[in-house]
């Protein structure tokens, strides 16, 4: 990996149990928007969040820059190569078991980013992905926390590429 100013520097994986963890885990995720406006979701593959759709994203590496983070992220669990464009929100998705005990505690910083290219497809921890538009979110299911942070994603696209949408580039006029 390289850091900010572009020194390869050595990352590595966190070896942490996420069940029941020791601490709050860090993590990234990305909210992936095409030239149409689509995101790209996944559906997760392990607990705590198997079965529901969620953002691309895992947790960041030890020495490893955030940014790279989510970029590595993404190409791990979908194949898409993105250009990162800004934080959105942090999202902070807490799970008890029923003694009350956390289980699951993690810090996910989450970007917005565009769709550059890559091969689309489900690996690394992923059962399926998925380009969805934003009015077909409630298709899915997924935690409502995933679907704010999604449309406050969206409407920044939304305002950075003009009221019809389409890259201002690519509008008539």
């Amino acid at each position: 990996m390289c850091s900010a100013k572009g020194t390869s520097h050595e990352t590595f994986p966190v070896t942490v149990s996420r069940e029941y963890p020791p601490a709050p885990l860090v993590a990234v995720a990305a909210v992936v928007v095409d030239k149409e406006g689509q995101i790209l979701m996944v559906e997760r593959g392990r607990p705590p969040s198997q079965g529901m759709w969620a953002l691309p994203g895992g947790l960041l590496d030890l020495g490893e820059p955030v940014r790279a983070g989510v970029a590595r992220e993404v190409l791990e669990e979908t194949g898409a190569e993105i250009e990162i464009v800004d934080l959105v929100d942090l999202f902070e998705p807490i799970h008890r078991d029923t003694a009350g005990r956390i289980r699951y505690h993690y810090v996910v910083i989450d970007f917005w980013a565009h769709y550059r290219g890559g091969d689309i497809a489900a690996a690394d921890d992923v059962d399926d992905v998925a380009w969805v538009l934003v009015t077909r979110l409630d298709d899915l299911p997924m935690e409502e926390e995933t679907r704010r942070v999604v449309h406050k994603a969206h409407a920044l696209w939304r305002q950075a590429n003009g009221p019809e949408g389409a890259a201002p580039s690519s509008r008539a006029g």
